[in-house]
């Protein structure tokens, strides 16, 4: 059995020979799996969610706005102005006794569950009013530590 591979005994020299066109793998592969392991290394540092830092509120002498006031209580029972009101109601209330608002103060206790006033402020918001939160001023906002 005889094998031709295009050497000095055929005379072209390398016509007849295909090129060569692998495609060498090899780094590639070292490449990818090096990225895997720093990947792999960096992937339990990351930490998910977003860190908070809420702000201390400072002191206000008047409001600058006359707004509606949406209360809810610490039992969780809602309020418009000094009246109970359903949250079912609350956005048709609004319009009806305050024609034209786009904005509401809303104030709850600071014992209140999240529950209901995540509930409030969602009913608000595709309502399209702006909502603002009451808050109490900082004690110690004008002094030194």
């Amino acid at each position: 059995m005889a094998f031709n591979l295009g050497g000095m005994n055929s005379g072209r020299r390398g016509r007849d020979v295909p090129a060569l066109s692998e495609i060498n793998v090899t780094p590639f592969v070292d490449v990818v799996l090096v990225l895997l392991i720093i990947f792999m290394i960096t992937a339990h540092v990351m930490e998910y969610g977003i860190e908070i830092d809420v702000p201390k509120t400072k002191t206000v002498t008047a409001s600058s706005k006359e707004l509606p006031v949406v209360q809810l209580s610490k039992s969780g029972d809602l309020l418009l102005g000094n009246e109970t009101i359903s949250i079912n109601a609350l956005v048709d209330e609004i319009h009806r006794r305050y024609p034209g608002q786009q904005a509401v103060y809303v104030r709850a206790d600071k014992e209140t569950t999240y529950d209901p006033l995540a509930q409030v402020l969602a009913t608000l918001g595709d309502a399209r009013f702006g909502v603002n939160l009451v808050t109490q001023p900082d004690e110690n906002a004008g002094k030194k530590r």
